[in-house]
């Protein structure tokens, strides 16, 4: 085929291999619903997007298995559970070093979620701890003692919500 081009996209494929098939208007309605309420039963999800138990419990499990959905799982008043301190640390780390760093910051207690960035800083963390001396205790005496962290930053959250989100059922392909 000398001279001729494709105007296929190049399929992605997930972790396992697989071919990701893009969403439909039903899989965003799905996750929709999912994101809403992770406890709804199949067959509640059925009647709500109009589809049979059958078709619902087939999408979920391919949502599963691409891994567009990774987990379900309960949202938490941090505070009311005994964390009440967050904080955001940045952290300046040596070039190359992200995997080093990022796997010690994945078994510290109370890191909630971890980013590299492209910034003035190369990572950033979510930190709920129960109190300030324990987040002192995990800023100044665990994260800067890993290998390859040059330095943090540290700032206190005052006040937070969840914004809304992805509109999943209204997105477009």
């Amino acid at each position: 085929m000398t001279g001729q081009t494709s105007t296929t996209a190049p399929s992605k494929e997930a972790a396992t291999g697989r071919v990701v098939r893009p969403l439909d208007a039903l899989d965003r309605q799905i996750l929709g619903e999912l994101i809403s309420n992770a406890r709804t039963s199949i067959r509640s999800l059925a009647e709500r997007v109009h589809i049979s138990r059958a078709s619902a419990y087939a999408r979920v499990n391919r949502l599963v298995a691409d891994r567009v959905i990774t987990g379900f799982s309960a949202r938490i008043a941090h505070e009311r559970a005994g964390l009440g301190t967050s904080a955001y640390v940045s952290l300046s780390i040596e070039q190359n070093s992200w995997g080093e760093v990022s796997a010690h910051l994945g078994r510290l207690p109370y890191v909630e979620h971890v980013s590299r960035l492209g910034a003035d800083f190369d990572v950033l963390v979510l930190v709920r701890a129960p109190d300030n001396a324990a987040l002192r205790v995990l800023v100044l005496d665990r994260i800067q003692n890993i290998p390859s962290v040059r330095t943090t930053r540290t700032w206190l959250v005052f006040d937070e919500f969840e914004g809304p989100g992805a509109d999943w059922p209204n997105l477009g392909p």
